[in-house]
């Protein structure tokens, strides 16, 4: 299997797991709740009040306590969560023991303890959910969060109010009647303040959790109320909503677990001010309600906080505008991290602040991002780089930096760690990148190279930390060790050259990318028909450089855009040139698979052989099969459009590829070029002579021209000429040029010029034929 075929995959494995829980849970709720709803008697039931009961408690509990185990890092809330459902769990046990010979359960007692437990342990869940949301929070929303908590806390302290009055007396009973509602409270307003986040999308499982303790509260809150009443009684429809409160509580742990391993199926967030509003309508009318009739004094208290609180963005309007739009300044708008400003305007204090502190850069780039980005879509690509974001966040600490620098780069700065601890934090980092991801109902499975430099041994200078870490990245992309540490032996790759994104961009910015030339004959006429157009990087140290030696660097730089219209618009500049001399030579470009699949490239086409003057059959558009194996459909409609303009289509090392001859059907082809290592060995083996010669037969009986590569010596091209082959191309007729040497050797042919401007070569007088030295 290739690679570019392990990319995506469904995984239908996790899933069915996760649906299993969730099933198992629901199971049990709901035959409690038949239980409760058709039991014929009041007394306790073993069956319904004893384990159906415990099973609605214990079930969530357990099922909490292995997410909490599968997740090995950073699962501190749902550790939490599961602690709390194991107290409430085993406060019900003691409570069902208790009264299952027919006595009442006195209060206080030892169940108590679990019930207490489980408010507390549940308070701190939530705080390490706020603690983590607003490490990423503006103080506008902030504050919003507070105005809905302390709204939702006055509204429901009057609610509360006949139950809350009588909590001052002395008695166990007395004092345990009020801290529950007050801790129910607690529970609700801060629910409240998590889904008052303005703008922010709320995931499936949160919306879970916060559901599940909304029924739980609301199910404390109206047995306090039957029990102020003595009206109370177990084993009614009441207790089945605590079972489905914790039932949700412990679907919001598999699912929270699952979406660290996939993704958050997100619901439309919630509109900016509705939270704040609410909250503020909600606190005028507590405080008309106190002016008209006796409430709690806390009550009034939470509605005034609520109203002071709601009028500070309008004090400070000015000066909160300015402080969130230098957080938007230094933020990145699609992941919430710092941005490259916040990256070179932070870390260079940290490191001057602490130079004999050791501490490392880590850069990060996702392996195969663009094969994703291009095949199913940007969109997905962008949900793709925000899920990425989430799970290097979790894996950091708080006093560590991370920041993304654009595309699918993302830059850590691990504070107070050495060369051997940065790279457990890089496999750290791995580990959670590697789980699947749900993009649009797809699995996909990516991960990511990182590189290592450490300071201050390697530098001190942010600049020269971040450049050794892109070389140690590169290191670790084309050595497939996932993560490299910087050092002078390991900063070269193993052909020698190593090329920066920097010395990319300069590649661009110096003009240093050019083009030599190799022409293709017509082997019945003698005539250059052609010549195809293939870039080299004139590298200002390493010198002329081939394009195995960078292409991949550019492509995995997601650079190949720029770089295919430098190329297509530097050959169009020169078919310019040689038209102007009367010398019409088409010209071929290889195009990647991006540029053949953008709708946009016919329009481009069209506008650059236009400001030149020239007709668009000057161009020859050169495509591989893998192309066509990628979306054949797409290909077809821009290939289409460019034949129709005049381009010629050429299928370049035809035979290579594993595709399906039935392209050739239907696409709109006019030549093939068989790859060269066919020609190369047709000469010595009887079997690609076959092949040769069937090949060529398939393309003339389908009207195609047919273009032998890899020609070295005259053998072959007389061998080509008696099968009928219609071009040739290769070192026996020239090798790649400068554009200024074949235009001088043109114009040496006077007259080998045909009347339409070709050029012929001799074949029989060696001495015609353009061979430069090696």
């Amino acid at each position: 299997m290739r690679d570019s075929d392990k990319v995506v995959s469904l995984g239908t494995g996790r899933e069915r797991q996760v649906w299993i829980v969730v099933g198992f849970l629901g199971v049990i709720v709901v035959s409690y709740a038949a239980g409760v709803l058709f039991r014929k008697t009041a007394q306790f039931d073993l069956l319904v009040d004893g384990v159906l009961s415990l099973l609605t408690m214990w079930g969530p509990a357990l099922v909490c306590w292995w997410c909490a185990t599968r997740r090995h890092k950073r699962s501190l809330d749902v550790g939490l969560v599961a602690a709390a459902l194991a107290f409430q769990a085993a406060g019900d046990t003691y409570y069902v023991f208790y009264s299952a010979g027919g006595d009442e359960v006195p209060v206080p007692s030892l169940a108590d303890i679990g019930y207490v437990g489980f408010y507390l342990l549940m308070l701190a869940a939530l705080f390490v959910v706020v603690y983590r949301r607003l490490r990423t929070m503006t103080w506008p929303v902030v504050l919003d969060c507070a105005v809905g908590t302390l709204g939702a806390g006055a509204a429901l302290v009057v609610i509360l109010g006949p139950i809350l009055a009588p909590s001052g007396t002395d008695s166990g009973s007395g004092w345990f009647s009020g801290v529950y509602p007050l801790l129910d409270l607690m529970l609700f307003a801060v629910v409240v303040g998590i889904a008052a986040t303005p703008g922010r999308k709320i995931g499936r499982e949160w919306t879970l959790l916060a559901l599940g303790l909304l029924i739980f509260t609301a199910a404390d809150v109206s047995y306090a109320f039957l029990e102020l009443d003595g009206m109370y009684i177990p084993g009614t429809p009441l207790d089945a909503t605590w079972a489905l409160g914790t039932a949700l509580i412990g679907c919001w742990a598999v699912f929270h677990e699952e979406v660290n391993a996939t993704a958050s199926r997100h619901f439309p967030a919630i509109p900016v001010q509705t939270i704040p509003a609410l909250a503020t309508a909600t606190a005028l009318g507590v405080l008309i309600i106190a002016a008209l009739h006796n409430v709690l004094f806390l009550a009034v208290v939470l509605a005034s906080l609520t109203l002071a609180l709601a009028a500070v963005p309008l004090v400070f309007r000015q000066r909160m505008h300015l402080l969130d739009l230098t957080h938007q300044a230094r933020t990145d708008e699609l992941t919430g991290l710092h941005n490259r400003r916040a990256l070179y305007a932070d870390v260079p204090p940290r490191l001057a602040e602490n130079l004999q502190q050791p501490s490392a850069i880590l850069l990060l780039d996702i392996d195969k991002f663009k094969e994703i980005n291009d095949g199913l879509g940007h969109d997905v690509g962008d949900d793709l780089l925000r899920q990425v974001s989430a799970r290097l966040a979790e894996q950091l600490r708080p006093v560590d930096l991370l920041a993304r620098m654009g595309g699918d780069e993302f830059v850590a700065h691990v504070a107070d760690c050495s060369p051997a601890a940065a790279q457990a934090v890089a496999v750290q980092l791995r580990e959670s990148l590697a789980r699947p991801y749900d993009l649009s109902g797809v699995s996909v499975q990516v991960n990511a190279s990182i590189g290592i430099s450490c300071f201050p041994s390697q530098g001190v200078d942010l600049s020269q930390l971040l450049r050794k870490a892109d070389m140690a990245m590169y290191g670790a992309k084309s050595m497939h060790t996932g993560y490299l540490v910087y050092s002078e032996s390991s900063s070269v790759p193993h052909d020698g050259h190593f090329h920066t994104v920097q010395d990319l961009n300069h590649a661009f910015s110096d003009n240093q990318l050019i083009l030599h030339f190799q022409p293709k004959v017509n082997l019945l006429t003698g005539q250059v028909s052609g010549v195809e157009a293939l870039v080299r990087w004139n590298h200002p140290i390493l010198g002329v450089l081939p394009p195995d030696a960078f292409l991949r660097r550019f492509e995995e730089a997601g650079l190949m855009p720029s770089l295919t219209e430098v190329v297509l618009g530097k050959a169009l500049d020169q078919a310019a040139v040689w038209e102007e001399v009367g010398t019409s030579v088409p010209v071929a470009v290889n195009l990647p698979a991006g540029a053949i699949m953008d709708s946009l490239l016919p329009a481009r086409v069209a506008e650059m052989c236009g400001v030149r003057g020239l007709q668009a059959s000057v161009l020859i558009v050169e495509i591989t099969e893998d192309v066509l194996v990628a979306d054949r459909e797409r290909a077809r409609t821009v290939l289409a459009e460019l034949r129709r303009m005049g381009v010629r289509i050429a299928v370049d090392d035809f035979g290579k590829g594993f595709s399906s001859l039935s392209y050739l059907r239907e696409l709109p082809i006019d030549e093939l070029k068989l790859d060269k290592s066919f020609i190369l060995t047709m000469m010595d083996d009887a079997r690609a002579t076959a092949l040769v010669v069937s090949t060529i037969d398939l393309a003339h009986s389908m009207g195609l021209q047919m273009t032998a590569e890899g020609v070295e010596n005259e053998q072959v091209y007389r061998a080509l000429t008696d099968y009928g082959c219609d071009l040739a191309q290769g070192y026996f007729m020239s090798r790649p040029v400068p554009a200024q040497e074949l235009t001088t050797w043109f114009r040496g042919r006077g007259p080998g010029f045909l009347g339409d401007g070709s050029v012929v070569v001799d074949t029989n007088d060696q001495d015609s034929i353009f061979r430069p030295a090696p």
